[in-house]
């Protein structure tokens, strides 16, 4: 019998494959949830609506949604992969004429239930279709310049349409997480050392161009840039959010002001503190120790993906792996840099905690992949 043949004979059926979920990655996954909810119900000012509610009914969907991913066979999702990326560009260009237009952005379809962002979508679709492809590809062709610019087109294709929304924070976490996956799939680090090069060109283009025919980046978009390098210049204008941020952040001292207590937040200082803002929330009511068991979470996240892909001996379900705890890592990174003046303002949500409904669904869709990795592994002979 072939290792292949074994290997399918030895695959969990049925309800047994509950049994051979990572059930650590989904405790967590629940703990983390629940300090969201915490948090909503304490910036709605002790009220499960209008924002706490929702949520809690979005994860019930969203947890239905990743066991359901999980109990179907990786070889599935490796087979569609392809297709979840074509439907995902499709969305993006359905965006670009029939989105829905809020703060200036038109990021949105309108389902009627709710409000679609595709930019979410299409970070997990990335993820897939770049496992797949070096999963498909010889390892020895990974650095090949033919093959290496094929995953290029593959990233910046919807990377541009993000851009036209306009959505910047999304745009970054496209690149980063698709060049992670590039670098993990085996491709050569010198050229990662060429695009940092070139990034560090096109970030003097960006201030180059300011004010210019040719303008590479929006008004507001500088204004963000401006706010992130000087924010005591406007305090009450442009630098207003981070300043709150960053009052809110030391307030809260090592344990901080207590549950429902926090001054920025219940006197409406703090500018979407439900959203991006709500990290600071919890770091002013729960101080440095509520803030560091939070971010000890997100890392025990990440090290269950990393070990669950190490052990992985099917590449495809390896680097889909990865990729998935890559773009969770770039999440939680990205927002707490953000609100606490480390990098500027992008408008990126804080993983299962901040209120919305499409990145958290489509996180736990990321991790139903995840999960059906792991439960579909390779098992070697017993």
């Amino acid at each position: 019998m072939s290792y292949l043949e074994y290997n399918i004979k030895h695959v969990p059926t049925g309800a047994s494959k509950i049994l051979h979920m990572n059930w650590a990655l989904t405790l967590l996954l629940i703990a983390v949830a629940g300090i969201g909810f915490v948090m909503l119900y304490s910036v709605a000012g002790g009220s499960l609506s209008p924002w706490a509610e929702p949520q809690m009914k979005r994860f019930a969907v969203g947890m239905v949604m990743m066991f359901t991913v999980a109990m179907v066979p990786i070889w599935f999702w490796r087979n569609v992969a392809g297709l979840a990326y074509g439907l995902s560009i499709l969305l993006l260009v359905l965006v670009e004429i029939i989105g829905v237009e809020g703060m200036g952005a038109q990021r949105w379809i309108d389902l009627g239930f709710m409000r679609l962002q595709p930019s979410e979508l299409t970070k997990i679709a990335l993820v897939m279709l770049l496992a797949a492809y070096y999963d498909w590809l010889d390892i020895g062709k990974a650095s090949r310049p033919f093959w290496v610019l094929v995953p290029v087109l593959l990233i910046v294709l919807p990377t541009l349409l993000v851009l036209r929304q306009p959505d910047l924070g999304t745009s970054i976490l496209l690149v980063t997480g698709g060049g992670l996956m590039m670098f993990l799939a085996g491709v050569h680090w010198a050229y990662f050392g060429a695009v940092v090069a070139a990034g560090a060109g096109m970030v003097a283009a960006v201030f180059q161009s300011r004010g210019t025919g040719w303008q590479l980046l929006k008004d507001y978009q500088y204004l963000r840039i401006d706010t992130f390098l000087r924010p005591e210049t406007d305090p009450l204008g442009s630098g207003y959010h981070i300043t709150q941020s960053k009052i809110a952040l030391g307030s809260g001292g090592w344990t901080g002001r207590g549950f429902m207590q926090g001054t920025q937040s219940r006197l409406n200082f703090l500018p979407e503190k439900h959203t991006d803002f709500i990290f600071t929330t919890l770091a002013e009511e729960f101080g440095f120790l509520g803030a560091i068991s939070l971010l000890g979470l997100y890392a025990l996240i990440v090290f269950f993906c990393v070990i669950s892909a190490v052990a992985n001996k099917d590449r495809f379900g390896s680097l889909l792996t990865l990729g998935v705890a890559a773009t969770f890592f770039l999440f939680f990174a990205v927002n707490m840099s953000m609100v606490m003046g480390l990098a500027p303002v992008v408008g990126v949500p804080l993983p299962l905690v901040s209120y919305g409904g499409s990145a958290m669904l489509v996180l736990l869709l990321a991790f139903g992949l995840a999960q059906s990795a792991h439960v579909h592994r390779p098992r070697g002979r017993s």
